[in-house]
């Protein structure tokens, strides 16, 4: 049974939630406060996190941040009602890997659960992919840059091992977010982007970018 743990301090709301994913089979833990939602990552481990960010005592953000910060990878679904792509970009360089904004339909939240935790699964991945002096070890699940290994979440790695496999042809951004994060279809492209972004961060080491982008199709290596 795959565990949730539900960050958010509206009783309503966390009970109209908790029901769902208990519906659903999940096994689900709620937690009220940023500190208290903490205490059971140590203890329990769950295999997924839905997080608020207005939370008293300690913001979502913060919550985020001293999860990333102990390096757990679990995947973190922001759900809350502030909406701005300032607050999104935030949350998405801060770790997580969805942003929900509430008011929310059962059946979408528990859509974007079950395609997280289906991405977050461990995937096959073979082989050594090499690109001029980036080279990607699939078997490892590890990038390097300059013989210098590359910091990357499991996220980021997926999403370069996704653009690795087409060897220099061009990949939709529908392509990666099913690939990638799971999903079907109905997704907004922003995540995407936003990653995308992290990414040449970190693989990137001269003017031009390893990561091109294709205008309004998507991304390849060059």
């Amino acid at each position: 049974m795959r565990r949730v743990l539900l960050i958010e301090d509206n009783p309503d709301l966390a009970f109209g939630l908790q029901t769902s994913l208990e519906v659903e089979g999940y096994d689900v833990q709620h937690a009220e406060t940023g500190k208290d939602g903490l205490a059971i990552v140590r203890e329990a481990a769950p295999d997924l996190i839905v997080l608020d960010l207005m939370l008293p005592e300690m913001s979502g953000y913060e919550v985020l941040r001293q999860l990333r910060r102990a390096r757990h990878e679990m995947p973190v679904l922001i759900l809350t009602a502030r909406g701005e792509e300032a607050d999104k970009v935030q949350g998405f360089r801060l770790g997580a890997d969805d942003y929900v904004v509430k008011p929310v339909g059962v059946l979408e939240f528990l859509a974007r659960v079950e395609a997280l935790l289906r991405r977050s699964q461990p995937k096959i991945t073979v082989g050594v992919y090499r690109l001029d002096d980036l080279e990607i070890d699939g078997d490892r699940r590890t990038a390097a840059v300059a013989g210098d290994e590359v910091d990357l979440s499991p996220l980021e790695f997926d999403l370069l091992n996704a653009l690795a496999q087409r060897r220099g042809n061009l990949v939709s951004r529908a392509e990666l977010l099913k690939e990638v994060w799971g999903y079907r279809s109905g997704i907004e492209s922003r995540t995407v982007d936003t990653h995308i972004a992290k990414l040449r961060a970190k693989i990137d080491r001269g003017e031009r970018s390893r990561i091109v982008t294709v205008r309004k199709k998507g991304y390849r290596l060059r």
